[in-house]
């Protein structure tokens, strides 16, 4: 992978990777040189230090003995002698003790030599201390010099020697110590500047060559961004990586071309916008001139609605009038009703009154039949008893011709009787015939007063309706009226909106396309504008068909245009979609 494809968070890390990596072995061998110099500092310190001062201690004992050692010879009473004895004695013991603290110090060879060396000199000299101490308190004094004078001071100046010998050898052990420390100071100096300045010119290096990575893509981006805001969209955009650079670059080239269509389709809209909103006023004068036919029509519409409402409530009221003397009528015809029903019912009355004088005119006539059997005995009998049933004979007679005179009229009345029930009995079929023919009557002048409350329901309906149609029919001449000043605001909007469209034209002709999208741009708004050529031909064409359909047209209005092509929307159907409004 290309360093340049690497993301620029990859590569900050990498650089900064690297920097801190130098850094860090810097930083180690800071460490490690301090360390060593921490060392050599505490054997110097720690170490050499306490050598040379535990030799010191020593020498300085040392001197006390040889001091005590002439005292003796020059003190002349005991008091002081035991007292330089004393002073001997505790100077050989710290002598030791700082003997003792030099040899755990002494690690090196030439250390230990050197200790040797002071402990032979000092076991050669402690013998002779001794013997000048003997001396000495036994007051041998010219003895004691001597022998002070020609063996103790030479083996104590030897001590001496070797002790100041021991102490160089440490102080050149120091001085080496801290030359080698100052080297490994020096050479800890060098490395670190070294790696230092490495560290530094790698990290410049690195950072430079980010930079450059980040800032030049960086430059061409605001050069194309310049370039787009200067409306030269014409430039060539090249990806050379894929960081964050390389998609910004990509975004800017994807925005070019996303620009250089807009910008074609607005500059393709806004001619063709110019070319319909021509169209759009040239329509609109034509609506306004039909619009105000429309007016004039409405006009006379409301006159003529006023005068159908007039007749149409004059029908209610007459309408309400029939209904009225059709309830009267109906009334009038159930009392007529009730009437032949009561006539109904008398002539049955009659009738069975009739037929039971029938019955009791033929039990008069049974009787007479009877009577004339019975008179006819009589008479018989009566000639049989001759001369004394005369007189009984003659009663017989009469009675008998009563019986028969009685007969002829109970058969003159039972056929008159006949002849009245005859008579009634064909009156009650009529009265029945009668109530059937009220009873249909009742119910016909019901249906009528019926039909007649729906005819004045349905006229009231119709006047409420036709009320409503006038008032529909004025608030449309009021609206006609405002359609008017709104289409001369149309009017007026259009143009503007022309104005517009020319000034949009003007802004968009200020961006620069390629080649092929300038012919496609010059060449889109002659495909569109062609299309609305032949709309005075379609307008015509349409209008009749939308004149000779009016109530189609508010039915079903035209669908609203779409905003991806109006300028052949316009040429289609523009004379019909202002009908339609």
């Amino acid at each position: 992978m290309s360093w340049v494809n690497l993301k620029i968070g990859t590569r900050l890390g990498l650089g900064f990777t690297v920097v801190l990596l130098f850094l860090a072995v810097v930083l180690g061998m800071g460490l490690v040189s301090l360390a060593n110099t921490q060392s050599s500092l505490d054997q110097l310190v720690n170490d050499n230090n306490k050598k040379l001062e535990a030799a010191s201690f020593m020498l300085g004992h040392v001197r006390d003995i040889s001091n005590a050692a002439g005292m003796m010879v020059l003190v002349a009473d005991e008091a002081g002698k035991q007292a330089q004895l004393k002073r001997a004695s505790e100077a050989r013991a710290r002598y030791a003790a700082g003997r003792a603290t030099l040899e755990k110090l002494v690690k090196s060879e030439g250390g230990k030599v050197a200790l040797a060396r002071v402990d032979a000199a000092l076991a050669g000299a402690e013998p002779l201390t001794n013997q000048l101490f003997d001396m000495a308190l036994k007051n041998m004094t010219q003895e004691a010099t001597e022998h002070m004078v020609g063996k103790v001071a030479p083996a104590i100046d030897n001590t001496l020697g070797q002790l100041f010998g021991l102490i160089e050898y440490q102080t050149g052990v120091a001085i080496r110590a801290n030359a080698e420390a100052q080297a490994q100071y020096e050479s800890a100096r060098n490395w670190m500047l070294g790696l230092g300045l490495l560290a530094i010119f790698s990290g410049a290096v690195i950072a430079w060559n980010i930079t450059r990575s980040i800032t030049r893509p960086i430059h061409l981006a605001v050069q194309v961004a310049q370039t787009v805001a200067d409306g030269d969209l014409s430039s060539r955009i090249e990806v050379a990586s894929s960081d964050e650079t390389g998609q910004l670059m990509r975004a800017l080239q994807h925005m070019n071309a996303s620009l250089s269509k807009v910008v074609g389709e607005v500059r393709g809209g806004a001619e063709s916008m110019a070319s319909a909103t021509s169209q759009i006023a040239a329509g609109n004068q034509n609506l306004s001139s039909r619009t105000e036919q429309q007016a004039s029509s409405l006009e006379e519409t409301a006159a003529s609605m006023e005068e159908l409402t007039s007749t149409v409530r004059q029908n209610a009221d007459n309408a309400r009038q029939a209904n009225q003397l059709a309830l009267t009528a109906s009334g009038v015809a159930v009392q007529g009703g009730d009437v032949v029903a009561q006539v109904v019912q008398t002539m049955d009355a009659i009738n069975s009154s009739s037929r039971k004088i029938v019955d009791i005119i033929g039990v008069i006539d049974s009787i007479a039949f009877q009577t004339n059997i019975l008179a006819l005995n009589a008479a018989v009998e009566a000639a049989r008893a001759g001369e004394q049933g005369r007189g009984f004979a003659v009663v017989a007679s009469e009675v008998r011709s009563l019986a028969q005179r009685s007969a002829e009229a109970a058969k003159e009345i039972k056929l008159l009787i006949d002849d009245s029930v005859s008579k009634v009995e064909q009156g009650s079929q009529q009265v029945d015939v009668a109530g059937k023919t009220m009873q249909e009557i009742v119910s016909s002048v019901r249906r009528v007063t019926d039909i007649m409350g729906e005819i004045t329901a349905a006229s009231q309906e119709q006047t409420s309706g036709i009320e409503q149609v006038n008032q529909a029919i004025a608030q449309m001449d009021q609206v006609t009226q405002q359609n008017a000043a709104l289409v001369e605001q149309a009017t007026a909007a259009a143009d503007a909106l022309q104005g517009q469209a020319g000034h949009l034209s003007q802004a968009v002709s200020v961006f620069k396309l390629a080649g092929g999208a300038d012919q496609l741009v010059s060449r889109s708004p002659a495909a569109r504008v062609a299309a609305p050529a032949t709309s005075p031909a379609l307008q015509r064409a349409a209008a009749p068909a939308q004149a000779a359909k009016p109530r189609q047209t508010l039915a079903a209005p035209q669908p609203k245009p779409q905003r991806q092509n109006p300028p052949a929307l316009v040429a289609q159907g523009a004379e019909a979609d202002w009908q339609s409004f």
